[in-house]
């Protein structure tokens, strides 16, 4: 059950971020800071991937993203400054790698009892991460619609991440 627990969850969110990374790669420039803020669903789906992914110290008032990202999220307003299509790319790999580093550190025991507790969220590892999931899907659904909408196109569903999660 350990691995196979581990595996399903890294095959569905490794595929909403495949998903995620297919609709950032795809957006054509002309896109990316209109306003309908291609860039920003982007970061803001980034920054709380990583945020749900801290379960060592997930308070708000501990966490801290990686350079050059702010905390903004936390209701400081909109980034100082829009964030291009290759930091965004790095973010998140960023947090792909920081979920295959959850996913191989904690046991499948952890994953369902262990908490992520912030100050709007008290659920279990299994829980967050399926809630974290769900948020990334949501605003790559948001991603597509704007790139049908605007250049009549976007990339295609993803099953299952062809990564691999190496446990």
């Amino acid at each position: 059950m350990d691995s196979s627990l581990k595996i399903t969850l890294w095959h569905q969110f490794g595929a909403s971020i495949d998903m995620l990374e297919n609709a950032l790669t795809f957006c054509p420039d002309e896109l990316w800071d209109t306003p309908a803020k291609f860039w920003y669903i982007g970061y803001h789906t980034l920054f709380f991937l990583d945020f749900y992914l801290s379960d060592e110290t997930p308070m708000e008032n501990d966490f801290l993203p990686p350079a050059p990202f702010t905390l903004s999220e936390f209701g400081t307003g909109m980034p100082e400054r829009v964030y291009d299509k290759t930091e965004l790319l790095t973010y998140l790999r960023f947090g792909r790698e920081k979920l295959r580093g959850l996913l191989t550190r904690l046991t499948a025991e952890e994953i369902l009892t262990k908490r992520f507790v912030s100050e709007y969220k008290d659920y279990s590892i299994l829980e967050i991460l399926i809630y974290n999931m769900r948020h990334v899907q949501h605003h790559t659904a948001q991603l597509n619609l704007l790139l049908r909408q605007e250049v009549k196109d976007a990339p295609d569903w993803v099953s299952a991440t062809k990564a691999n999660l190496a446990l």
